[in-house]
C-alpha cells in the first residue's frame, strides 16, 4: 500500500490510499502524520488502518499529480520539526563518484577519506543480528522549510555553485511519545545538492548539503524491496539532455538500513516526541558524475518500481546575487 496527500481547492488535505487495485480516498485523516498518531495509539499499522477508513470512488493518482495537487506524503504542522538528513557513501557505486571528485586531494597512493569511509562500511555496514556496524557519513540538509512537494521547483540560491539530481529512497519517521521512532515507510528523493562546492573543498560537504529536497508523492508501506531499479533523467526545453539508470536497495548497498537507522537515532536529540524525520539512504548515480552542469529551467525525473508515479522538479534560480548578510547588534 502507498499513501498519498492532496490538497484540495478550499486548502486542506486528503489523505489517499493506494494498493494494485485503486486509489481511494482515507476517511477521517488530513494527512500522514495524523493517520500515523491514531495508528500508534490503536497498536495497529498505518496499512491496517488506512485500508479499514478507504471511501469513495476511485482517485486518478496521475492526473492529480499532472493538476498538481499532490503534496509531499509527510509534513509537519511546525515545518522546525521536520528534520531533512542523510549518509552518502552508502551503496556499492557511490565512493567511485566522489572519488573522483576529491582524489586529487590525496597525495601519493594515499585513499582519500571518502574511498576510506566507503572500504570501512563495506566491511562493517551490515552488522549479524543486533551488533552495532561501521557508522557512515552523515550530513544535516534542513527542516521542513527546505521539503518541496513534487512537481514544485527545487531554487537554486545565488550563494550556491551548481543545482544537482541526487536520485534516492528516503526513509520517513515520526518519533513516539516514549521516544520510540517509528518508520511509517519509503518515498523517492531528489536529495537536491551543490557538487561543484564540495567538489572545491570535502570539508565543504555541510555547506553543499543545506538546499532544499523533494520527496515522491508516494509513500511505501512495509519494506523497502531488496533490489529497487529506476531511472534519473533531466530533460532541458522538452527534450532528454541525460538519462542513466540507478540502484538501491539493500541489495545494492554496503550499509544496511537498520545499521543507517541505528547511527541516526542513537542521539537523543533525534529522538524528541513529536518530531518527523526524513532521512536519505544515499545513491550511485549523479548527473554531476557525467558532466552535467544544470541550468536555470531543466525538469528532474526519477522514477523506480515499485512507486507508481515519478518525481519530477524544475530547476529555479532565485535571487540574482549573493547579498552580505549583515546582523544588527543589540
Amino acid at each position: 500500500m502507498r499513501l498519498l496527500c492532496r490538497r484540495l481547492a478550499d486548502d486542506t488535505t486528503q489523505l489517499l490510499a493506494s494498493d494494485d487495485s485503486d486509489c481511494r480516498v482515507v476517511a477521517g485523516y488530513a494527512d500522514v502524520r495524523s493517520l500515523a498518531l491514531a495508528a500508534i495509539a490503536q497498536e495497529t499499522t498505518l496499512a491496517e488502518l488506512a485500508g479499514a477508513n478507504r471511501v469513495g470512488d476511485p482517485v486518478d493518482t496521475a492526473a492529480e499529480l499532472a493538476a498538481g495537487r499532490l503534496l509531499a506524503p509527510i509534513s509537519h504542522p511546525d515545518p522546525a520539526h521536520l528534520w531533512l538528513a542523510g549518509t552518502g557513501l552508502t551503496h556499492l557505486g557511490s565512493a567511485e563518484g566522489r572519488d573522483k571528485m576529491h582524489k586529487a586531494a590525496a597525495s601519493g597512493e594515499a585513499l582519500t577519506d571518502s574511498m576510506r569511509m566507503f572500504l570501512e562500511g563495506m566491511e562493517g555496514g551490515k552488522p549479524e543480528g543486533g551488533a552495532v556496524g561501521q557508522q557512515p557519513e552523515w550530513f544535516y540538509k534542513g527542516d521542513g522549510v527546505h521539503l518541496v512537494a513534487p512537481e514544485t521547483p527545487l531554487d537554486h540560491p545565488p550563494y550556491a555553485q551548481d543545482g544537482g539530481d541526487e536520485p534516492e529512497i528516503a526513509g520517513i519517521y515520526l518519533i513516539g511519545e516514549d521516544g520510540t521512532p517509528f518508520r511509517l515507510g519509503f518515498c523517492l528523493a531528489n536529495e537536491y545538492s551543490d557538487h561543484v562546492t564540495e567538489k572545491h573543498n570535502y570539508l565543504w560537504l555541510a555547506h553543499s548539503k543545506l538546499r532544499q529536497a523533494s520527496l515522491g508523492p508516494e509513500l511505501l508501506l512495509g519494506e523497502l524491496p531488496a533490489d529497487v531499479r529506476g531511472t534519473c533523467r533531466i530533460r532541458r526545453d522538452g527534450a532528454e539532455l541525460w538519462a542513466k539508470p540507478f540502484l538501491t536497495g539493500e541489495t545494492n548497498m554496503s550499509h544496511s538500513i537498520t545499521n543507517l537507522e541505528h547511527h541516526h537515532f542513537k542521539y537523543d536529540l533525534f529522538r524528541r516526541p513529536g518530531d518527523i524525520h526524513v532521512h536519505f539512504f544515499g545513491t550511485s548515480t549523479a548527473s554531476f558524475t557525467d558532466g552535467i552542469a544544470t541550468r536555470d529551467g531543466d525538469v528532474f525525473e526519477i522514477e523506480a518500481a515499485p512507486f507508481t508515479l515519478p518525481l519530477r522538479n524544475p530547476l529555479r534560480a532565485s535571487g540574482e546575487a549573493e547579498q552580505v548578510c549583515r546582523v544588527s547588534v543589540l
